[in-house]
Order: structure tokens, then sequence, then C-alpha cells
């Protein structure tokens, strides 16, 4: 573990440094919660603004996890990948670091889009609620994470990983339950929906909101998670081999 935490510092300090990157990652889900949360006018649910805020936590989630593969990818590129193998650290640690590092950063800038959506208007949770709601978005953080770790090992430069994250975010978000219920949406589009893995973290959380422990959704996404840990696991020890 101290290889690990080691590694996460690293990381921290890279990324503050890069000011303008923490700044750009939260104007994208604080433009969505102001301008889609506050202007858009719905009919299908009362308050849309607590409708749409478990969507934008979960989108916030989504693109740091996704961003886990290029930290690896920046890294093998520049050569600090090999040094790092060959240092008297387990290998596993390097993998274990990026996800952790990746998916606590997207619980700093989610807790930030949390603050502002009470601040205009959402409504304010229980510290139990906070907690479930903290724990959804952690085991969905190290899923995309370890996901997005397992592309970018495959994948050779920074554009073609770039195009792929492109490919997959938006599409992923829109066509998810982020956005509207599924009562609202033409029926090819609610059954993918269905199957989309930001509808189980999304849903799960909006369960917490009204009140409700979702034991099921909590327990799909342990099992969703540790599998792609695992594979992750696997593809970087193969890869790097």
């Amino acid at each position: 573990m101290k290889g690990v935490s080691i590694y996460i510092y690293r990381d921290f300090i890279r990324w503050i440094r890069y000011r303008i990157g923490v700044i750009s990652s939260l104007v994208l889900p604080a433009a969505w919660l102001l301008f889609v949360g506050l202007a858009l006018p719905v009919t299908f649910t009362g308050n849309y603004l607590d409708f749409i805020t478990p969507g934008i936590l979960v989108m916030t989630i989504l693109t740091a996890g996704i961003s886990s593969g290029s930290l690896l990818m920046f890294d093998k590129m520049l050569g600090f990948l090999n040094k790092f193998l060959a240092m008297p650290v387990p290998r596993e640690s390097i993998l274990v670091s990026k996800i952790l590092f990746v998916s606590m950063r997207g619980l700093i800038q989610a807790t930030i889009i949390l603050i502002l959506a009470v601040l205009i208007g959402a409504t304010v949770m229980t510290p139990l609620q906070y907690g479930l709601v903290y724990l959804i978005l952690f085991l969905f953080g190290v899923f995309i994470s370890s996901f997005s770790t397992a592309i970018a090992l495959y994948l050779y430069d920074h554009d073609s990983f770039a195009s792929f994250t492109a490919m997959v975010t938006m599409p992923l978000f829109f066509t998810s339950s982020a956005l509207m219920p599924y009562s609202a949406m033409p029926g090819w589009l609610a059954t993918i929906a269905h199957v989309n893995p930001l509808s189980f973290a999304i849903n799960a959380i909006r369960d917490v909101t009204a009140g409700s422990i979702p034991v099921v959704p909590i327990l799909m996404l342990f099992v969703f998670t540790a599998i792609f840990v695992g594979l992750a696991g696997y593809v970087f020890r193969k890869v790097t081999i």
C-alpha cells in the first residue's frame, strides 16, 4: 500500500498543478446542472433538478474515470511506466493507484457538483443518504477507471484513445436514464437505457434520494466492478510483460 499511496500522491500533485484541467473538468457538469436542470421546461417529473442531479453526478464520475487510461498512456508514452515497472514494487500497485486516484478525484469533483446543486435548489439529504451516494459513485468510478485502463493498454497513441473516449462518453450519457425517465423515452431508447451501466448507477442514486436503500443495484455494481478490476489487472500484467 505504500507504493500505491506514493503513486496516488504523484498523480494528485500533477493534477493540482494542471489548474486548467481542474477547472475545465467542472465546467461541463456545472453547465448541465445550471442550464438544463434549471432552464429546461419539463412535464414528466416534479422537481427536475432533483431528477437530473444524479445523472450529472454520474456523468462527472464518467468523465473523470474515462481519463484513467489517458494517465497511464501518458506515462507509457513518456517512458515513466517502464521506470515504474523496474522498481521493487508490485506491478499491480501502479494499476491500483491509477484507479483509486481517478475515483477519488471524481468524488472531489462530484462533491462540488453536489454543493452547487443544493445551492440552486436541490433537496438536502441525510448523512446516510449522502454516504450511500458516495458509495455508488465510488463503485461506478472504479468500474469505469478499470475499463478505461484496460482499453488504454491496447491502444498505442493518445489520439486513438481520445477518439475512443469521444466515441463512448456522450453516447453512453445520452442513452442512459440521466435526462428523462424510461416512460418518456421512445421504445428503442428505453431498451438501450435499461442495459446501460450508467443507468444502474443513476437509478440507484435516485432510489437513495427517494428514501430507499438500493441493495440489488449496489450489489450489481460490486459485481461489475470486481469483474472489470480483475480484467484490467489481467490485461495490465499480460500487456506490460
